[in-house]
């Protein structure tokens, strides 16, 4: 008998799209996520426009990781016209990174990710019964929030990131008052990678091809070489030799792929199989006492990646902040140069590409913009097709529940960002 199970409209998602498993019998025959969201033309609204306004523009695809965007631009168009920040600016820029990572994550695991686990269609609904851990995810967050505040200059879209810095940096005493709250923080981290540990987690793996930035020293934010488990080693101006974009009928979002070879996976749990021995020792010993070890296959235990994530991030915070004393100057001179610049950052959800050429007058000529959610919805789509069988054999409300965890595994990103989705089945 033939079977659909069927999203016709995502809900409570930033964007817009459906999914669709389709089968014959017991044979998958089609799974599709379908992104029908109308383009929004960022790389042609960025042609033209002076190189100083591109970090303001890109903050604009994301509510969630706008300091992804606002970095990866930066980089690339310092890149281009070749300049360093120096160190000061550059720790400074790793710690805007960390609060966005923990906001993001903190978001993602206790609001969205959790009910999953614990069998809530929403965090509302798990209150109730877990007000604790919903509130501790709410501080947590509220941390990554105020680092936000303090060097951004406000928690969404910040506005103090420029091209070579910052327009002011805070002083010593702004970022000191942080600290209480991140290292009672950092405890609640340890106790949430604990307890998330013991979740239920479905049993299913796949062969992924894992690709993330590596730093020889750190692990990675803003630069680095990108690697993968199956041998890839390329610097970052090497991206678009490596992968390509294709479109594909029912998504108006690309998928990227890598030539030759197929879908690949970035975002934390790539990044956690591909640099655990540079996790500081805070976090490499809550894995060990979590049970948690690399190389982790299961896109489920992706909740586990984003917890370790967290205390990592926390922990360099709070380091930083100990130990930070105000550079001289807030930003670099930019000269105007006819060039091709690149980056590659890490965003919360994965590896975020920009390519700008500009003209001699500072003007941009040509953007490439290649976010985590396009680089894993191939992925994606290939998960919910192995599972699929699983899927159909279930009664209606736990096909709901484990397809509804399948998607979220990756916090994908509709107009770059994710909530929950309803899922209905019907039978043709």
């Amino acid at each position: 008998m033939a079977r659909t199970i069927t999203v016709d409209c995502l809900t409570r998602v930033e964007g817009e799209g459906a999914l669709t498993i389709r089968f014959d019998g017991d044979s998958v025959r089609d799974v599709k996520l379908r992104i029908f969201e109308p383009p929004r033309f960022f790389e042609g609204l960025l042609r033209g426009r002076a190189l100083e306004e591109a970090p303001d523009i890109t903050a604009r695809i994301c509510g969630i990781c706008p300091v992804a965007y606002q970095m990866s631009a930066c980089h690339a168009l310092e890149d281009a016209v070749g300049i360093h920040v120096g160190e000061p600016l550059r720790t400074l820029r790793r710690l805007l990174y960390c609060g966005e990572w923990i906001s993001s994550h903190c978001l993602h695991m206790f609001m969205l990710h959790a009910p999953d686990f614990l069998g809530y269609p929403d965090a509302i609904s798990m209150a109730q019964e877990h007000a604790e851990l919903v509130r501790r995810g709410l501080r947590m967050k509220q941390v990554g929030n105020a680092i936000l505040s303090t060097i951004g200059g406000r928690e969404i879209h910040p506005v103090n990131v420029k091209v070579g810095g910052f327009y002011r940096v805070p002083a010593a005493g702004e970022l000191k008052a942080l600290l209480p709250e991140l290292i009672r923080a950092r405890d609640a981290a340890l106790e949430t990678m604990n307890e998330f540990s013991r979740l239920n987690f479905p049993d299913f793996e796949r062969d992924y091809e894992f690709v993330a930035l590596r730093h020889p020293q750190e692990y990675p934010f803003c630069e680095g070489r990108l690697v993968s488990s199956k041998g890839l080693d390329i610097e970052v101006h090497d991206f678009e030799r490596a992968f390509q974009e294709e479109q594909v009928p029912h998504s108006t979002a690309l998928h990227s792929v890598i030539k030759g070879r197929g879908a690949y996976v970035c975002g934390p749990l790539a990044r956690v199989n591909l640099n655990f021995d540079k996790l500081r020792p805070l976090a490499r010993e809550a894995a060990v006492s979590a049970g948690f070890s690399v190389p982790c296959h299961n896109p489920f235990r992706s909740i586990l990646a984003r917890a370790l994530e967290v205390i990592q991030v926390i922990d360099e915070a709070i380091e930083i902040i100990e130990s930070w004393a105000p550079p001289a100057y807030a930003s670099v001179q930019i000269p105007h140069k006819a060039a091709i610049g690149f980056s590659c950052t890490e965003a919360p959800r994965g590896i975020l590409y920009h390519r700008y050429e500009v003209d001699g007058d500072g003007l941009i000529q040509d953007a490439n913009i290649v976010p985590p959610t396009s680089q894993n919805q191939k992925s994606i789509e290939t998960d919910l097709f192995d599972i699929a069988a699983r899927l159909a054999a279930m009664p209606h409300e736990e096909a709901v529940l484990l397809a509804e965890q399948t998607v979220r595994n990756y916090d994908p990103c509709i107009s770059c960002s994710t909530h929950f989705l309803k899922l209905g089945i019907k039978r043709e």
